[in-house]
């Protein structure tokens, strides 16, 4: 890939999971944003997105961003967004 195509994708991709932590928990802080455009390994950010997309609440997204490039698993019913509609600590 050319490097201008791959800057695009890191661009689009940290756009994607700005989008997807909007959508799922309303507004992100200029932190995270700040340290979502400090990633720059494709695998975490393609991780990240997963892992806003299922992770259950924010506290635990921010808790796998904080993993940082060791993490590469999202297992578990920690990450089953509908199981915590099931419960009613949350």
């Amino acid at each position: 890939m050319f490097s201008m195509e791959e800057d695009a994708q890191f661009v689009q991709d940290r756009e994607d999971l700005i989008s997807i932590l909007r959508m799922r928990f309303g507004d992100v802080s200029p932190k995270v944003i700040e340290e979502i455009y400090k990633l720059d390994e494709i695998d975490t950010l393609d991780r990240l997105i997963l892992v806003a997309a299922n992770a259950p609440s924010y506290g635990v997204f921010l808790e796998e961003m904080e993993a940082g490039d060791g993490s590469f698993r999202i297992v578990g019913e920690r990450f089953n967004p509908v199981g915590s509609m099931n419960r009613e600590d949350d």
